[in-house]
C-alpha cells in the first residue's frame, strides 16, 4: 500500500528514531537486573505471540520465565517484573520525547485549515468587516483541571523538556547521558500530590510554554487579521480548576484556593519581569531606562509577595509612555517587542489564569438549610418551604452570613470560598475568579442557590462580578436544562444579574458523567440537542449562550479530535465562543510545547470561525435527525441494560484496576465521591470509570451500544443510508471516527482467559460481542477496511505505543491471576497491579 508523504515522515522521523534510541536505552546497565533490557524485546515478542495464539498471561510469563531467565524464585520473578515496569514507563516517556519532537516537520504535511487559510476563505464568503467583527468577537477559553492522570514529578518533565530538544538536534551523546539519568530519576511521586502541589504542576506550564505561546499566537492572529486596528486580547484565554474544584475533593479548602490565586498572580509578575530584563537590554535610551528600571523595580517587588499588587493600568501607563518616547524620539527602535509584552499584559492582566470555583449542588442545599434553620426561616428541612417562598427568600431576602456562625468545616469553608472571591478579585482583578460552577446541576436552586450565597456573603447590591454556571451532566439533568433556564430568565432579580454580566450566560454540560449515565451516542446526542435547544431559549431571552464543554482526555469522555467535534456543530448551536476543559494527558499530548499549544488552539480558532459559513452549515436534515436519535435510543437501551447486570460493578471490582485508582500517588481527589464503603455507579468518578475499561484494553464506554444499534438500523433502513449518515453529517462521523479510536485500543485477548471464568465469563462475553459487532458495523458504514484508516499518523502512533506497554498489560494481568489463585506475595502482586497503573496511562495520552 503506498504510503502519504505524512506517513512517510512519520516512519523517519518517529518510528525509526524511537527504534534506535530505544535500542540505546535498552542498552543501558539497570540496578540487579544488568540484563533485562535485552530480555524485554524478547518478553514483548512472546507476549504478543502467546496472546495472538489464546494463551493466558500466567502461561505466558510462566514460560518466559522458564525458557528465557534463570530465575526461581517467586521473589526473583517479582522483583523482575517491577524492574520491567520502569523500564517500559521509561520507554514511554522517551516516545513522547521522540514524537514531540517531530511534531513540527509533521504539521507541515498535514491536511489543517491554518489560520490564513480559513480567514481567506471567510473573505471569499463574507465581507472583510464580518470577518474582522466576527473575530473581535470571539474567544477561545482552554481551561486546565487536574484530574488525576497528570502526575509527573517536575524533574521528570524537565528531562522530557531536554530530550524533545535533543532529540530534535540528533545529538546522540547527550540524549544517552539524559537517558541514563531517566533510567536514576523516579517518576513517582513519593506521596499523594495536594490540590496545591497539583496547581503548581499546571502553574509549570504557564510560565514555560504559554506565556509565550498565547503570546506568539495573539501576534500570529493579528498578523492575519486584514485591520491594522484590530485588537482582542481576550481572543485566547485561560482557565484554571486546580485549587478552585473542591466537587468531591475534601482537600480543597478556601485557603487553598486563596493561595492558588496568589500563585498565579506572582509566577505572571515574574514572567513581566523575565520579560521587561529582557527590554531593558535593547531600550538603553536615557529617557526610556528610568520608566524600565522602575516598572522592573516594582514586579520585583511583588513577584515574592503575597500581601503586594502591582493594578494592570499602572504598568500599562508606564509602557504606553515608553511606547510615545520611542515613536517620538527614537525612531520606534524595538517597538514590535515592546507592543508584544503590551499585548501580553492586556491577554494576561494581573491573573494568568481565571481560577474557576467549582462545587455540587447537594453542598450548597446543606448550607442553604443550615442559613436558613440559623435564620429561623425553616425548622429542620427546606421541604417545609414551597417552591414559591423558597425563590422569594432566595432571590429577595438580605441576611448577612459569616462562616464563624456554623460548627460544620464544609458549610464554613463554602462560605469563606464564596466570600473571599471579593478578595481575590481585588488583588487578581475581575478575571482572577468571576465563575462558579455548580455540578449536578438538575433544578433551578442549583443556580439560585448560588445566587443567593453570593448576595449573603458579599454583594449586597445585586451586582455580583460573578458568572453562575450550571453544569448539566447526567441524562436527567439534560433533560430538564431547557424549563430549568427558562424559568430562570423569567425571574426578574436573575435576568438582572444576567444583564449586568453583559446578557451573557455561561452553560457547562459535561460528556464524562454523561457517557457514564447514558452511553456514548445517547450522551453525545443528548448533549448536542441540548445545546440547540439552550441556544434558542437563550436567544429568545435576547441573552448570548456560552458552552463550556467538559472534556476529557478519551472519546468517551468527550476527547478524541476536538476540531472535528467542534467543526461539527450545527447552525443551531450558539457559536460566541469555544470553551472546553483540557485534563491529563492532554496538557502535556496535545498543550505540552509551544508548536502544539499554538496549533491546538489555531485549529479551535478555525472551527469556530468557519462554523455556519454557508447557508445551511452543518445543520442536520430531519430524516438525518431522525436516524441518529433512533441510534441514540437503540444505543442507550443496550448500555442500560450492561449497567443493569448484576455483574457490572462486582466486575469492575473485581476483574480491574478500579479499586487501585485510589492508592495510586497520582491525584489529590479521592477516587468516588461520598464516604460510604459500597460502590455505586452513582459515586464513581468518570476518570477511574473510564480508566479502569481502558486498563483492562476493553473501552467499553467508547463503543458499547454502538454495534448493536447500527446494526439494527441498517436491517431496518439498509447500510446506503448509513453510509449516507457517515458522508454528509460532519457530527455523526465524528462520533463514529472518535469511537474507531476506542476501539484500536481494545485488546481483549489480554482477558480472554476471563472467558472462562464460571462467574464472569458471560458478562466477559457480553462485551466482547458487542465489540466485534461495534467493529464491524463502523467499518461497513465507513466503508474503510481498517479502524482509523482515515487516521493514519495517529493510528501508527497508538499501534507503537500500545505495543510498547504489551508486557507491562500481561504482568498486570499475571499479576490478577496470581492474586485470584491466593499467592503467598498477595501485597506483592497488588503493588505491581498499583505500579502499572502509571506506564500506561501515559503510555495512551488519553485514557482517563
Amino acid at each position: 500500500m503506498n504510503k502519504t508523504p505524512i506517513e512517510t515522515e512519520f516512519i523517519k522521523s518517529v518510528k525509526n528514531k524511537f527504534n534506535i534510541y530505544n535500542s540505546l536505552f535498552l542498552s543501558l546497565p539497570f540496578q540487579k537486573i544488568t540484563n533485562i533490557g535485552n530480555l524485554i524485546p524478547l518478553l514483548n515478542q512472546e507476549c504478543r505471540k502467546g496472546l495472538e495464539s489464546g494463551k493466558e498471561s500466567l502461561e505466558i510469563l510462566e514460560t518466559f520465565f522458564r525458557v528465557h531467565t534463570t530465575l526461581e524464585s517467586e521473589e526473583e520473578k517479582i522483583d523482575f517484573m517491577f524492574r520491567v515496569i520502569q523500564y517500559v514507563e521509561r520507554q514511554v516517556v522517551l516516545y513522547d520525547s521522540v514524537e514531540d519532537a517531530a511534531f513540527d516537520g509533521l504539521l507541515k504535511l498535514g491536511n489543517h485549515l491554518s489560520l490564513t487559510n480559513c480567514t481567506e476563505n471567510v473573505c471569499l464568503h463574507q465581507s472583510t468587516s464580518f470577518l474582522v467583527e466576527r473575530m473581535s468577537d470571539f474567544s477561545v477559553r482552554i481551561v486546565f483541571t487536574a484530574h488525576p492522570t497528570q502526575f509527573y514529578p517536575r524533574s521528570v518533565l524537565d528531562i522530557i523538556e531536554k530530550l524533545r530538544s535533543l532529540v530534535r538536534e540528533n545529538k546522540t551523546d547527550e540524549i544517552e547521558l539524559s537517558l541514563q539519568q531517566l533510567g536514576l530519576t523516579s517518576l513517582m511521586n513519593a506521596r499523594k500530590p495536594t490540590p496545591l502541589d497539583e496547581a503548581k504542576n499546571i502553574i509549570y506550564f504557564l510560565r514555560s510554554v504559554y506565556y509565550d505561546a498565547v503570546g506568539d499566537l495573539y501576534a500570529y492572529i493579528k498578523e492575519n487579521i486584514p485591520a491594522d486596528d484590530f485588537e482582542n486580547p481576550e481572543i485566547i484565554q485561560l482557565g484554571f480548576w486546580p485549587g478552585g474544584d473542591r466537587d468531591g475533593n475534601p482537600f480543597v479548602t478556601s485557603e487553598t484556593t486563596a493561595q492558588v490565586a496568589d500563585e498565579l498572580r506572582m509566577t505572571l509578575m515574574k514572567c513581566y519581569y523575565h520579560e521587561v530584563k529582557g527590554l531593558q537590554q535593547k531600550l538603553t535610551f536615557r529617557e526610556i531606562e528610568d520608566h524600565i528600571a522602575a516598572l522592573k523595580a516594582q514586579l520585583y517587588a511583588v513577584m515574592f509577595d503575597p500581601l503586594k499588587t502591582l493594578p494592570v493600568g499602572e504598568m500599562l501607563g508606564r509602557l504606553n509612555r515608553v511606547k510615545e518616547l520611542l515613536r517620538e524620539k527614537f525612531s520606534g527602535l524595538y517597538m514590535e517587542s515592546l507592543e508584544r509584552f503590551i499585548d501580553k499584559i492586556k491577554i494576561f492582566k494581573t491573573h494568568f489564569a481565571t481560577l474557576d470555583i467549582r462545587q455540587n449542588h447537594i453542598e450548597h442545599e446543606n448550607v442553604i438549610t443550615h442559613i436558613l434553620k440559623n435564620e429561623k426561616r425553616i425548622k429542620n428541612s427546606l421541604d417545609e418551604l414551597s417552591e414559591q417562598d423558597l425563590v422569594s427568600i432566595l432571590v429577595h431576602e438580605q441576611f448577612t452570613v459569616h462562616p464563624d456562625q456554623f460548627e460544620e468545616e464544609i458549610i464554613k469553608d463554602t462560605i469563606q470560598t464564596i466570600a473571599q472571591i471579593k478578595s481575590i478579585q481585588e488583588k487578581n482583578g475581575e478575571a482572577g475568579c468571576n465563575r462558579y460552577i455548580i455540578s449536578n446541576s438538575e433544578d433551578i436552586f442549583a443556580v439560585l442557590f448560588v445566587f443567593a450565597l453570593l448576595r449573603w456573603c458579599g454583594w449586597k447590591d445585586g451586582k455580583i462580578p460573578v458568572d453562575i454556571v450550571p453544569l448539566f451532566e447526567s441524562m436527567d439533568g439534560m433533560k430538564h436544562a431547557e424549563s430549568i433556564m427558562r424559568t430562570l430568565f423569567d425571574i426578574p432579580e436573575y435576568r438582572s444579574h444576567v444583564r449586568y454580566r453583559g446578557d451573557k450566560q455561561t452553560i457547562m454540560l459535561g460528556f464524562s458523567d454523561g457517557t457514564k449515565d447514558g452511553g456514548y451516542l445517547q450522551a453525545n446526542w443528548s448533549i448536542f440537542k441540548t445545546k440547540e435547544v439552550l441556544s434558542a431559549v437563550c436567544d429568545q431571552n435576547h441573552i448570548k449562550a456560552f458552552f463550556f464543554d467538559g472534556r476529557g482526555g478519551p472519546p468517551a469522555r468527550g476527547g478524541g479530535k476536538a476540531h472535528q467535534f467542534y467543526a461539527s456543530q450545527g447552525p443551531r448551536i450558539a457559536n460566541h465562543a469555544i470553551q472546553l476543559t483540557i485534563q491529563g494527558q492532554t496538557i502535556t499530548s496535545q498543550y505540552g510545547t509551544r508548536s502544539q499549544f499554538i496549533h491546538h488552539c489555531e485549529q479551535l480558532l478555525t472551527a469556530g470561525l468557519s462554523h455556519g459559513l454557508s447557508e445551511k452549515g452543518n445543520d442536520i436534515p430531519e430524516k438525518s435527525r431522525q436516524m441518529i436519535e433512533q441510534l441514540a435510543r437503540l444505543s442507550h437501551e443496550k448500555y442500560v441494560a450492561l449497567k443493569n447486570h448484576k455483574q457490572f460493578l462486582p466486575y469492575l471490582e473485581n476483574k480491574s484496576t478500579l479499586k487501585y485508582y485510589g492508592m495510586a500517588n497520582i491525584g489529590s481527589r479521592p477516587a468516588k465521591r461520598g464516604k460510604t464503603d459500597k460502590l455505586t455507579l452513582k459515586d464513581l468518578r468518570a476518570i477511574s470509570f473510564v480508566g479502569s475499561w481502558s486498563q483492562l484494553r476493553q473501552n467499553v464506554p467508547g463503543y458499547f451500544g454502538i454495534g448493536t444499534a447500527l446494526e439494527a438500523l441498517a436491517d431496518d433502513a439498509g447500510i446506503d443510508e448509513l453510509r449516507k449518515l457517515y458522508r454528509e453529517v460532519p457530527f455523526f462521523k465524528a462520533l463514529i471516527l472518535n469511537s474507531m479510536m476506542s476501539m484500536s485500543k481494545c485488546l481483549f485477548e489480554l482477558t480472554a482467559y476471563i472467558s472462562r471464568d464460571e462467574e464472569y465469563k458471560d458478562f466477559w462475553n457480553i462485551l466482547f460481542e458487542e465489540f466485534e459487532l461495534s467493529k464491524q458495523m463502523t467499518l461497513l458504514v465507513s466503508n474503510n477496511r481498517f479502524l482509523m484508516e482515515e487516521e493514519p499518523i495517529s493510528r501508527r502512533s497508538i499501534q507503537i505505543r500500545e505495543n510498547i506497554v504489551l508486557p507491562l498489560l500481561t504482568i498486570q494481568q499475571y499479576a490478577f491471576q496470581k492474586i485470584e489463585k491466593r499467592s503467598g506475595h498477595m501485597q506483592s502482586y497488588e503493588k505491581i497491579i498499583h505500579r502499572s497503573l502509571y506506564g500506561n496511562i501515559n503510555a495512551s495520552r488519553n485514557s482517563a
